[in-house]
């Protein structure tokens, strides 16, 4: 894993866009197309403005992204796919786009997803983690083991009580308690991973993903064990790290 501490968000997402495109053209270059995974969340808005800003051909780039809540319809404002809309996909077509749908059935969602996940080698995942040391909505203990690409799970307190703070929500009972996430094994299957974390209410988070031993009870730390993860931080959420 190599860290790198940028003075605030904006430094923070140009760099980590800049890094991941550079990524995406090798990809291209080598292969005439790539294969990315785009987050969602606050802690993606200021990489996802400079990384639409790149010089791409998004007409050969194939996108997944990493989770949806499930029954939560698209036009909610807290919708992921809504979100990737309005901030990626239709900024940058003709990119072809994969969705996490939840509004259906979510066994069937999950092997649709699977199915055509490996069929495509991810060159680049774009990541953030959560104030739980979540990696996508795999809160702790997550699973680092199980091989299905998709999976259907539960949200923890920490996890729904994060959404509620960063404003999607206006109560949290509003707030779902399952998704469909992308799962531990198939992220870390991408050759290489930009994780982008700012802000001081990730700072603990940041602390336990660098310093503890990998562990499912953080289950961003798995990164650690990632041949090529770039994580971005800012001044306030590097702040616990003593080097």
């Amino acid at each position: 894993m190599v860290i790198n501490i940028l003075k605030n968000k904006i430094d923070l997402g140009s760099a980590a866009a800049r890094k991941g495109a550079n990524f995406i053209r090798k990809a291209i270059s080598d292969n005439g197309k790539a294969n990315i995974i785009v987050a969602t969340g606050a802690s993606q808005f200021e990489m996802l403005e400079v990384l639409i800003k790149e010089d791409i051909d998004w007409s050969v780039v194939t996108c997944f992204h990493l989770d949806e809540y499930i029954g939560l319809k698209e036009s909610h404002p807290a919708s992921f796919r809504k979100y990737l809309k309005e901030r990626f996909s239709n900024i940058v077509k003709p990119l072809k786009f994969h969705y996490v749908n939840g509004e259906g059935n979510v066994k069937t969602e999950c092997g649709r997803l699977h199915n055509i996940i490996i069929k495509h080698p991810i060159d680049v995942a774009f990541v953030g983690i959560g104030e739980n040391a979540h990696l996508a909505f795999n809160d702790p203990p997550a699973d680092f083991d199980i091989e299905d690409s998709y999976l259907d799970v539960s949200l923890d307190l920490p996890c729904r009580t994060q959404q509620l703070g960063e404003g999607w929500f206006k109560d949290l009972s509003e707030v779902p308690e399952r998704a469909i996430s992308m799962s531990i094994h198939r992220i870390m299957q991408s050759q290489h991973i930009i994780c982008s974390v700012p802000d001081k209410r990730k700072a603990k988070a940041v602390e336990r993903v660098v310093n503890v031993e990998v562990t499912p009870e953080v289950p961003a730390s798995i990164l650690q064990n990632h041949d090529s993860t770039f994580l971005y931080l800012d001044e306030n959420s590097s702040s616990l790290l003593k080097n």
